[in-house]
C-alpha cells in the first residue's frame, strides 16, 4: 500500500494569528470619505451605541445592518458580511484553541509518529493545540469526549481479547484508516446470496500471485457490497483483520496481512467474510488473532471454521497427515486447487512441531509492495 496521497490528508483550516473585526475597517472607511459615527448613525437611523459597539467589535454586525451601510458609505454589504464571517470563526477558533488546551494530554494515547508518517499530521511538536486539531479532524469528530464516544468501544473489545497490550489509540487509528479508504470505494449494494456464490470464485484464486489475485478479490466483494481494504498495521495496533458496517448495504473487511504470509491472508479474508455473511451489522470485530475477539467465542469459532473449511475441505484432514515432503505439500495443494502455502500453514498450525522446511518454502507470500517480504 503506497502513502497516503494529498488529497486523502485531513484538510485543516488556516488559521491566522489575528483577525481584524469589521469595526476596524468601519473606522478606517470613516475616515477616509470622511464621515463621522455621528453622520453614519444619521444616515442610517442606527443608534450612536450600536455603531459604537460595532466599531469596537464588541457588537455583531448584522446582514440587515450590512445592507445600511452599503448605502451609507458605499462599500458592498457582502463585504461586510464577509469580514463578519471572518470575524466571528476566528474568535470561536480562539475560543476552541483554550477549551482544547484541557485536552492536551490525551494526544499522549494517539500513534502521533504513524500519522506523521502518513502525512496525515502535519502540525509539529511544537503546535500542540494544532496537532490535536488535526488528529480530531482525521477521526471525524469534533471533541475528545466524541472521540471516546465513536471509537473507544471498537478498541475496548479488541483489548478484552488480547493477551499482550495494545494500544487503544493505535486501533482506533488503523481502522480509521480503512474506513477513509474503504469509503472512496465504490460498491454495489450489499448481496449475501452474492457473497455466498463468491466464495469459490475467491477460493480459487489462492493459486495466483499477489499482483493478481489482489485486484480481482477486491473487485469481486465490491460486486457484492463488500469493500475489502488492506491497511498495513499501525505500529502498536497489532490488529489482523475487522468487519465492520458502514451502512446497511455496504460491508469493511480490513485486513493488514501483519504476519506477511499467505496462508494468513486468505484465512483471514475468509475469517472476515464469515462475519459479513453470518453475524449482525451493528457488530464490530476486530482481531489480533483469529478466533480472539472481545470474548464472541460463538461468533469467532463459527468464522474460524468457515475459514478453515473453505480452504481445506474437512475430508482432505487425512490427507494432511502423510504430508512429509515439500513435494508431498504441493501434489496436495494441486489436487485441492490451492496455494501450496496453505497447505503448509494448515500443517504448520496441527504439528506442534516441524521436522521439513514446507512452512518456510510456501508462506512468504505478500500482496503488495508495500508488505516487506519475510519469512
Amino acid at each position: 500500500m503506497s502513502e497516503q496521497s494529498s488529497e486523502d490528508r485531513t484538510w485543516i483550516p488556516y488559521a491566522p494569528d489575528r483577525v481584524s473585526s469589521p469595526g476596524e475597517t468601519l473606522r478606517e472607511t470613516l475616515e477616509a470619505l470622511p464621515m463621522s459615527q455621528t453622520d453614519l448613525a444619521v444616515r442610517t437611523g442606527l443608534s450612536m451605541k450600536h455603531i459604537n459597539q460595532i466599531v469596537s467589535g464588541t457588537a455583531a454586525l448584522s446582514h440587515e445592518t450590512a445592507i445600511k451601510l452599503e448605502r451609507a458609505t458605499g462599500v458592498s454589504a457582502r463585504y461586510w458580511n464577509a469580514l463578519e464571517s471572518q470575524y466571528r470563526d476566528w474568535l470561536a477558533r480562539e475560543a476552541e484553541r483554550s477549551t482544547l488546551s484541557a485536552d492536551l494530554s490525551w494526544l499522549k494515547k494517539m500513534p502521533l509518529a504513524s500519522l506523521r508518517k502518513r502525512g496525515i499530521l502535519t502540525a509539529t511538536a511544537k503546535e500542540p493545540t494544532r496537532q490535536l486539531q488535526e488528529v480530531l479532524a482525521f477521526f471525524g469528530v469534533s471533541t475528545v469526549a466524541a472521540w471516546e464516544d465513536a471509537w473507544a468501544i471498537p478498541s475496548a473489545a479488541f483489548l478484552q481479547s488480547a493477551a499482550f497490550e495494545a494500544d487503544p489509540g493505535a486501533v482506533a487509528a488503523w481502522l480509521r484508516l480503512g474506513e477513509m479508504q474503504a469509503s472512496k470505494m465504490p460498491t454495489r449494494p450489499f448481496d449475501r446470496s452474492g457473497l455466498k456464490q463468491a466464495i469459490p470464485e475467491l477460493r480459487a484464486l489462492t493459486v495466483l500471485p499477489p499482483e493478481e489475485f489482489w485486484p480481482q478479490v477486491q473487485s469481486i466483494c465490491a460486486d457484492v457490497g463488500v469493500a475489502v481494504i488492506l491497511v498495513p498495521e499501525v505500529t502498536g495496533a497489532r490488529a489482523s483483520g475487522a468487519t465492520l458496517w458502514l451502512s446497511p448495504t455496504k460491508a469493511l473487511v480490513q485486513l493488514s496481512a501483519r504476519h506477511k504470509r499467505n496462508d494468513h491472508l486468505w484465512f483471514a479474508l475468509f475469517h472476515e467474510l464469515a462475519h459479513v455473511l453470518f453475524h449482525g451489522k451493528k457488530e464490530v470485530f476486530v482481531e489480533y488473532k483469529l478466533g480472539r475477539d472481545g470474548g464472541r467465542m460463538d461468533e469467532e469459532l463459527e468464522a474460524n471454521n468457515f475459514a478453515s473449511r473453505t480452504l481445506i475441505p474437512l475430508e482432505a484432514n487425512d490427507q494432511l497427515e502423510g504430508v512429509l515432503t515439500p513435494g508431498d505439500a504441493i501434489a496436495l495443494a494441486t489436487e485441492l486447487g490451492v496455494h501450496p502455502g496453505i497447505v503448509a500453514g494448515r500443517i504448520q498450525h496441527n504439528r506442534a512441531e516441524h521436522t521439513f522446511g514446507v512452512p518456510k518454502l510456501f508462506t512468504s507470500l505478500v500482496i503488495s509492495e508495500t508488505v516487506d517480504q519475510q519469512e
